[in-house]
C-alpha cells in the first residue's frame, strides 16, 4: 500500500502545487488522479517516484517513509511512464532501453537477455528490439517504458499522462496495456490524466484542483457530481453524458437492455 500524508509542494513562494495532500493507494488497485494542466496532479506523481521531495508531508511505501536515504532503495518499487515518451528513451535502441535498468541493478547477462526477450514479447515489441527510437510511435516507445517497468519487477506502475499525446489506436492500445498490468499481473496502478474515459475504468478517482482533493470516489460516484467536474474544467466523456440523457427520459429509461448496455459502456 502507498499512503500520502499531507503532501505540501511549492515551486515558488507564491506558487503552491500541492496544499495538504492525503490519501491511499491499495495493493493490486488501479487509481485515477485527475484535473486540468495546474491542478498539481503530474507535481504528485513526481512526489511519489521520489525525483523531487516535498517542502511537508510524508509518503510511504508498505509502512516504509520515502526519505533521501532509501529513495534508491524504494524508487525500485515504483516505475513511472512518462507523457512525452521522447523523455523515457535511454538506450540506442528498444534492446538496450529495456536493458538499462536491468545493468543499474547488476542483473547477470544471461538473465538480462532472457527479461529483455520475456517482456518485450509480452508487450508486442519484440520484432522492434534493434529498431531505434526516432522510428517508433509514440505508443510503441510507451510499450517499451512499460516493458522495462515489468522486466524490473516494479510492484507499483505510474503512468503520466502517457495517453495524452497518443493517437486514438496508440490510447487504445495502451488502454489495454494497463488493464493487463492490473489483471495479469497484479500490479498498482496510478494513472496521471485528463482523459474521463480513461479514469472511467478504474477502480476509483481522485479529483484535484489547484494543489486540492476536491473529489474522490468509484468512477460512477465522482463522476454524477458534474459541478465538481466542471470546475476542475474536466469534461465529461460522450458516453456518460449519454447514459445520463438516456435516464431522464421517461421511455428510455425503461428500456433495460439499452440503460445496461450504456452502463456497461462507461464502467
Amino acid at each position: 500500500m502507498i499512503k500520502v500524508e499531507n503532501l505540501d509542494y511549492s515551486y515558488t513562494l507564491t506558487d503552491h502545487a500541492l496544499k495538504g495532500v492525503s490519501f491511499n493507494v491499495n495493493d493490486g488497485e488501479w487509481l485515477s488522479i485527475i484535473g486540468h494542466n495546474g491542478s498539481g496532479k503530474s507535481t504528485l506523481s513526481k512526489l511519489l517516484v521520489g525525483l523531487m521531495k516535498a517542502d511537508k508531508g510524508h509518503i510511504y511505501f508498505d509502512d516504509v517513509e520515502l526519505t533521501e536515504e532509501n529513495v534508491e532503495r524504494l524508487r525500485q518499487q515504483i516505475g513511472i511512464v512518462f507523457q512525452n515518451p521522447d523523455n523515457q528513451f535511454v538506450g540506442v535502441n528498444v534492446k538496450y532501453d529495456i536493458a538499462f535498468g536491468l545493468e543499474n541493478r547488476c542483473v547477470e547477462r544471461e538473465e538480462m537477455l532472457r527479461l529483455i526477450d520475456e517482456f518485450s514479447s509480452k508487450v508486442s515489441m519484440k520484432e522492434y528490439l534493434d529498431r531505434q527510437p526516432e522510428s517508433l510511435s509514440g505508443g510503441q516507445k510507451q510499450r517499451v517504458a512499460i516493458a522495462g517497468i515489468l522486466a524490473l519487477n516494479c510492484k507499483y506502475v505510474v503512468l503520466d499522462e502517457a495517453t495524452s499525446m497518443l493517437d486514438p489506436e496508440g490510447v487504445e492500445d495502451i488502454t489495454a496495456l494497463i488493464k493487463e498490468l492490473k489483471e495479469k499481473y497484479h500490479k498498482t496502478i496510478i494513472t496521471i490524466t485528463h482523459d474521463l474515459n480513461l479514469a472511467a475504468l478504474s477502480d476509483r478517482v481522485i479529483v484535484m484542483k489547484d494543489g486540492n482533493i476536491i473529489g474522490e470516489g468509484t468512477p460512477n460516484s465522482v463522476f454524477e457530481h458534474e459541478t465538481i467536474l466542471a470546475s476542475s474544467n474536466l469534461d465529461m466523456p460522450f458516453n456518460l453524458h449519454l447514459y445520463k440523457e438516456v435516464l431522464k427520459d421517461e421511455k428510455l429509461s425503461k428500456q433495460k437492455g439499452l440503460v445496461d448496455a450504456l452502463w456497461k459502456l462507461n464502467f
